[in-house]
């Protein structure tokens, strides 16, 4: 029996399709750039470039992906691979995010219904947080968007021109698009 506050999960296909947009856009950007300009360093200690956030981002595909197609019922994100080669090298970081889409596709037709569990890191401990595949991958979507805003504003700064819905999650692009006009960001508004 169902609380009258609780909501039915979202279908897994919403959720993949979200992920699939998210990633092919990246994907986009990510092929369209030169190694200098996917290496170039930002900040004050040169610790930000486009490259790591695309690893970054494709680090938690892989610790979702892998621990299922091992039959794990933990995931855990702090134990990423983070090759290095990913955030180097921007075709083998768009290739290696053409692999995850075709992964994410196949997660479609597959039942998930099966519970998972989050390790979650909190001082000395481990907390075992109780999830599922539904919840991984809305949080995969947002996120993968949080870090491609961040990739947007660096792209920006080196003059990188990205479209303006590049890192802005799918919900908003659908509040924009049934937003009236007046709502709609400035550079939406007609003249």
């Amino acid at each position: 029996m169902t609380s009258c506050h609780s909501r039915p999960s979202p279908d897994t296909a919403h959720l993949v399709e979200e992920n699939l947009l998210t990633l092919a856009q990246l994907r986009r950007m990510v092929v369209a750039l030169a190694p200098e300009r996917y290496r170039q360093a930002f900040g004050e200690h040169g610790r930000h470039t486009l490259g790591k956030h695309v690893r970054h981002i494709i680090d938690h595909y892989d610790a979702l992906l892998d621990g299922l197609d091992r039959g794990e019922e933990v995931i855990d994100y702090e134990q990423r691979r983070r090759d290095e080669a990913l955030e180097q090298w921007p075709q083998q970081a768009a290739s290696h995010l053409a692999g995850i889409e075709s992964r994410l596709s196949a997660l479609d037709g597959e039942p998930w219904s099966a519970a998972l569990t989050l390790a979650y890191p909190l001082d000395d401990e481990r907390l075992s947080l109780t999830s599922s595949l539904n919840r991984e991958l809305a949080f995969l979507t947002s996120h993968s968007i949080h870090h491609m805003a961040i990739i947007a504003l660096l792209a920006e700064q080196s003059g990188i021109h990205l479209p303006e819905s590049f890192g802005v999650h799918p919900s908003t692009l659908r509040h924009w698009q049934r937003a009236p006009e007046e709502q709609a960001p400035l550079s939406r508004r007609s003249a």
